[in-house]
């Protein structure tokens, strides 16, 4: 298989993780003051590095635990850059004593099906209840379009049907939204700024946002990611140990650029995955989008964002949200395996720390239940 494609199923699929990664980004440069063109440029560089180096369509994306957290409480610029050093050491540190790998042993492939389930909902709740009816009657009908286009040509290589609904967007936003004249004033080049985490930072982040980011990491960005590569590309075989290493680089690098920290998810694969990409040259146009933004347009890289109608945002979530729903059709074999899976997805959908509820909970009910029918055979 190639490693690396440009086409216009890539090109396609490069547009499939951009609903989740753009409101964090936005959201975290607005609310702690960080400088746009350093969040932009780093990460459209990491997904470009990431692409390059898997071969994948599997890109980067905010730490969603983190983000919000940010957004939330309006944490300090110094403070989440300590949080993204201090991640990136823990993950490392894992991964040098081999606890990331039994980490993932431990954990029962029905429960990682559950939690792939749930980001499903999850997604699929933010695609219906926030962007779909964020645009009112003019977003439904947008909506009603790109469900029309991605149904009817779902599957369709030569006519992506990804292509057809984010190219419908770039042109409305074009010809209704965005100012010309505005977008030409800001025009100039900028560079990331360098910034050095202090100890205070390191600690103070990570006690206030990488704890809670953890559980989510190991499960979300690590083990469900390993599985969806599994799931999706069965003749690749990419290693827990791998994933967390360039999990760990990112973190440890990233924050001295003015990165926000950035991590791997199956959702963002199953995005690109969904919208036509099979490469990591989705990933690598992805970037940059990202990196041609910050370096050249950061001043009004919001307006540019923003302008994008949402209603189509929530149509590529919801077709991100049926790749992962899928890949639960595997444990139908066994009602208890199922059962499991199901109960890690409310979890997940319903709790405020549901990731780490569903992770702790369906794993003790697996090995309850693995416990019980070996005493029952033994009897």
């Amino acid at each position: 298989m190639r490693r690396l494609r440009f086409d216009r199923n890539e090109l396609a699929g490069s547009f499939g993780d951009i609903g989740t990664d753009v409101p964090l980004l936005m959201g975290m440069i607005l609310s702690a003051g960080l400088d746009s063109a350093s969040v932009l440029v780093v990460f459209g560089a990491l997904q470009i590095l990431t692409g390059l180096f898997y071969g994948l369509p599997m890109p980067m994306q905010p730490l969603k635990a983190m983000a919000v957290i940010v957004i939330t409480q309006q944490v300090a610029a110094p403070v989440l850059y300590g949080a993204g050093f201090a991640i990136g050491a823990v993950m490392l540190l894992l991964c040098v004593t081999g606890l990331l790998d039994a980490l993932a042993r431990a954990i029962p492939k029905c429960v990682v099906r559950g939690i792939q389930f749930g980001l499903g909902l999850s997604l699929a709740r933010l695609a219906l209840g926030k962007y779909v009816a964020g645009d009112g009657i003019e977003g439904y009908a947008l909506a009603l379009f790109g469900f029309a286009v991605m149904a009817a040509l779902w599957g369709n290589r030569r006519f992506p049907p990804g292509l057809l609904v984010i190219g419908a967007g770039v042109a409305y936003a074009a010809f209704f939204r965005l100012d010309a004249r505005e977008v030409q004033d800001g025009v100039g080049l900028a560079w990331p700024a360098f910034h050095a985490p202090s100890l205070s930072d390191i600690v103070t982040g990570f006690l206030l946002l990488s704890l809670p980011q953890i559980p989510l990491s190991l499960s979300n960005s690590i083990i469900a990611t390993r599985q969806t590569i599994a799931d999706l590309f069965p003749e690749r075989h990419v290693t827990i140990r791998k994933i967390g290493f360039t999990y760990a680089f990112v973190n440890l690098v990233a924050p001295f650029l003015g990165g926000i920290p950035a991590c791997h998810g199956c959702g963002g694969l199953a995005g690109h995955y969904a919208l036509g990409a099979r490469t990591g040259g989705s990933v690598v146009l992805y970037g940059s989008y990202y990196l041609v933004l910050g370096l050249f347009l950061s001043r009004v890289a919001g307006e540019i964002i923003s302008a994008f109608p949402q209603a189509l945002l929530g149509v590529v979530l919801v077709f991100e949200s049926l790749t992962l729903l899928g890949f639960v059709r595997d444990q139908t074999g066994s009602q208890r395996d199922l059962s499991i899976a199901f109960l890690v997805a409310l979890a997940v959908f319903a709790l405020p720390q549901g990731y780490v509820v569903g992770l702790v909970l369906g794993t003790a009910l697996y090995y309850l239940g693995a416990f019980r029918e070996k005493g029952a055979h033994e009897g």
